[in-house]
């Protein structure tokens, strides 16, 4: 019996050992992903450290999405001085309507290592992403340059919301004056056809991510 538990015991660990190993992963395409451990991302590109210690450095452009810690960061087109550009983009919800962020978290803000840059695999931005995501557009965000050494994370994290084929995502700003009505007006659009939700989204005095993440939850659950 005890070499029964010790035997069932090591398999665990060796499981939740390897599941550690290759938590991170890089999707290029649905029939292409590369694993190891991701070292940060500027949201322009992500680095990966291989298992053989290697370290390459992913274009938003040329990717999908990676898996990081357990969270999702989709590649998604916006617009930057008139110009379309992939960016990354934390998922908070999906479903009916996505929900995302970009520069939330202090851990995504981490320096990159000098590294090599993976040559182009030819993504358009007009293809969908993994898991059904499409590319967005229609949007401006502060624009970095376009060279890695000069994108610089967002100094507070801003949210984006979007219901799949019904527009372009749309700014969430919680810090602007005038942010309650606008972001209400944006709820109450997107998040349409529930009069329950309806009246919450009315009766609340103040917008943050935890708040509105929560009626995206809801929403999302009723609309399966």
């Amino acid at each position: 019996m005890k070499t029964n538990r010790f035997l069932f015991s090591l398999l665990i660990f060796f499981l939740f050992t390897q599941l550690a190993k290759a938590q991170d992963v890089v999707i290029i395409d649905s029939t292409n992903n590369v694993r190891g451990t991701i070292k940060g991302t500027d949201f322009f590109t992500v680095t990966l450290a291989k298992d053989d210690k290697s370290e390459v450095v992913y274009k938003a452009k040329d990717v999908q999405e990676f898996l990081w810690n357990g969270e999702t960061y989709v590649s998604k087109s916006v617009m930057s001085k008139n110009k379309p550009e992939s960016r990354f983009f934390k998922v908070l919800e999906m479903g009916a309507v996505n929900l995302y962020s970009i520069g939330e978290g202090s851990q995504v803000e981490q320096k990159q290592s000098r590294v090599r840059v993976m040559p182009e695999v030819g993504i358009g931005i007009g293809s969908g992403g993994y898991g059904g995501f499409g590319f967005g557009g229609g949007i401006s965000i502060g624009g970095g340059g376009r060279r890695r050494d000069q994108a610089k994370a967002p100094k507070r994290g801003l949210y984006f919301i979007e219901k799949p084929g019904g527009g372009p995502m749309q700014e969430l700003n919680f810090q602007a004056g005038n942010s309650r009505a606008r972001i209400q007006e944006i709820l109450l659009t997107t998040l349409n056809n529930d009069e329950d939700l309806a009246e919450r989204i009315k009766d609340t005095e103040k917008f943050d991510a935890k708040n509105v993440t929560a009626f995206v939850k809801a929403y999302n659950l009723m609309h399966k």
